[in-house]
């Protein structure tokens, strides 16, 4: 319990709305973590996992309707529309508030009210910053130990410094007296809200317990209210994962890089290199949050303490270090639970056992034609358990940064590697960025979207003033010391089929960027940036053609043209652009002729 009053009388305050059963403050002990899940077997909301197969482990089965993040349910609500920008969904902070309140009356009914003391970021890092969730799920308590600190220590923080993030979710879905509950309780979509209010630092979730919904430290706190904090304070917050990488002369870089996702950001945070000699180590795989410290560099620091993945296509070879990272103490959700006790994917490298439960907990027939796994079914496991853990994927300083990617799903266009002229250029390739929609947002059109800089869905203020503040960033050291800037695109196809094999062979890809850092590679000029000359990817042991190389790398001027199009269009939603980015812009017209 803490002797912070103002803490005290907040939590009284929502408990007085929201008419708990009971109020427990979570301690984040592994005594309190197993009361807890043991608690979800007796309900039926858990399975316990074959311990023999994967110790300590935990199996969940969503509600359909609420597998996923839910864009059109999550709102930006700052003071002025202006502040949201073109791309959130923006509402008046009191008329949302006033309306939460109304569904937060009398929701918890029938539950324990948790409050959960969380940290984002290692303990005791200047950038790491402190919130506390209310919920009514203990399914989100037990993610939450896994995702971010929580616990005592993180309340002694909160009682000293006095400042923390409020977070209040709840599942929507209060109980009658003996009425029972059902597996996983939650509102209808219309009923879903995940509301941030920017100015006043809080975040205000109802409806739904899955996923960036509910785990309040993950997207709602380290993305779009993080944002906002870093526009302030002058670093960013950003969607990121964090890599090592060692050259085989024992030369060590940090990368960060920015995709949509279910775009291959977990495969790149913990790849396995396949070019003898090369280690690739894991700081993060999904968030960074980025500032400039005294020497000039550009340092980058994990906010999560776990990994919340997506599991389909997840298996020994396109991820051994992901597979290895779940094998004990992990927690699975909308995956396949198989007859022996243990869980099965689409992709997970061998044969479904006969007699698997699929995520609606139906078991398969043969005339089945949906998925076992659903699409974002997702794993979540303690960032200590992976084998390719950076040692110093908790230090408070950081790592330094030598590279930034950027990247999503490009079928065609986009060249599998292009490096920045500059800052101002890179930042201009960031903003532009498309990847084809994928399983992680519900009621999203198929096809290709602008992502800039895989923020769409997290950037807390206008996109155009985030914008800004990336071109301001590249003024806080000087030019040398700034990272190089890349996009990445390894989903290039030709006639439906993939032009590059990905995975750990994007290790080549890495080793090159890695060289360029020294200023080493020879390169060539295009309308677009800077491309490896011809025979500076490592391609030796591929099964690659010449013939396939030129196409990863073919600028068509028609789709270009195209392109341009879709990116004026893109632009023009800003009225806050910057001019830096106006000018990129132009000098792409002016290259490719336009």
């Amino acid at each position: 319990m803490t002797k912070n009053h103002d803490l005290i009388h907040w939590v009284n305050k929502w408990a007085e709305l929201m008419t708990p059963d009971k109020i427990y403050w979570c301690d984040g002990s592994e005594e309190e973590n197993q009361h807890l899940l043991n608690g979800m077997v007796s309900s039926g909301m858990a399975v316990r996992l074959n311990d023999k197969l994967r110790p300590n482990s935990y199996y969940f089965q969503s509600d359909p309707s609420d597998v996923a993040r839910v864009e059109s349910r999550t709102f930006i609500c700052s003071e002025s529309r202006e502040d949201a920008g073109p791309t959130n969904n923006w509402h008046d902070p009191e008329q949302m508030k006033t309306t939460l309140r109304e569904h937060y009356k009398g929701c918890m009914k029938g539950r324990t009210m948790y409050v959960i003391p969380f940290c984002m970021g290692p303990l005791h890092s200047d950038i790491s910053h402190l919130g506390v969730q209310l919920t009514d799920s203990p399914y989100v308590v037990v993610n939450m130990r896994i995702t971010t600190r929580m616990g005592k220590e993180v309340l002694a923080l909160i009682d000293h410094s006095d400042i923390f993030v409020p977070c209040v979710h709840s599942v929507g879905y209060p109980l009658e007296p003996g009425q029972p509950d059902v597996k996983w309780p939650c509102a209808p979509i219309e009923r879903k809200y995940i509301a941030h209010f920017p100015e006043t630092r809080e975040i205000w979730s109802f409806g739904s317990g899955y996923g960036g919904n509910a785990l309040l430290g993950k997207k709602c706190f380290a993305l779009r209210i993080a944002s906002t904090l870093a526009l302030d304070e002058g670093w960013m917050a950003e969607h990121m994962l964090i890599l090592g990488i060692t050259n085989p002369q024992g030369e060590k870089k940090y990368f960060v890089a920015a995709f949509p996702s279910a775009c291959g950001k977990t495969n790149l945070a913990m790849l396995t290199p396949t070019l003898p000699g090369w280690k690739v180590e894991t700081i993060g795989d999904d968030i960074a949050w980025l500032e400039f410290r005294h020497d000039g560099r550009l340092y980058a620091v994990n906010p999560e303490n776990g990994f919340f993945g997506v599991a389909p296509c997840t298996s020994m070879d396109t991820n051994p270090n992901a597979m290895l990272s779940v094998s004990k103490n992990a927690l699975f959700t909308n995956v396949g639970l198989t007859p022996d006790g243990d869980v099965w994917w689409e992709g997970i490298g061998h044969d479904m056992p006969p007699g698997t439960m699929d995520w609606k907990g139906r078991f398969h027939e043969p005339t089945h034609c949906e998925p076992i796994a659903h699409l974002n079914s997702r794993f979540t496991a303690p960032a200590s358990q992976c084998p390719s853990i950076d040692p110093d994927w908790e230090n408070p300083m950081g790592v330094p940064i030598s590279a930034i990617l950027f990247g999503g799903r490009r079928a065609t266009t986009v060249p599998l590697i292009l490096e920045a002229r500059n800052w101002d250029h890179g930042v201009f390739m960031g903003s532009t960025i498309g990847s084809e929609v994928t399983a992680a947002a519900i009621g999203l059109k198929p096809g290709v979207r602008r992502d800039p800089f895989a923020m769409l869905p997290f950037c807390g203020y206008n996109m155009g003033d985030y914008f800004a503040h990336w071109i301001e960033m590249g003024k806080c050291t000087r030019p040398e010391l700034l990272p190089k800037i890349f996009t990445v695109n390894w989903f290039r196809k030709k006639e439906g089929q993939f032009l590059w094999p990905g995975y750990c062979e994007n290790s080549r890809i890495l080793a090159y960027i890695f060289d360029r850092c020294n200023n080493e590679r020879k390169t060539e000029n295009t309308p677009l940036g800077v491309i490896p000359a011809t025979g500076e990817i490592n391609t030796e042991g591929l099964d690659i053609t010449t013939e396939q190389l030129e196409q990863l790398f073919r600028i068509d001027p028609d789709e270009w043209k195209d392109e341009v199009d879709s990116i004026d269009e893109h632009y023009n939603k800003f009225s806050h652009l910057p001019a830096e980015l106006h000018n990129e812009l132009e000098m792409l017209k002016i290259n490719l002729g336009l």
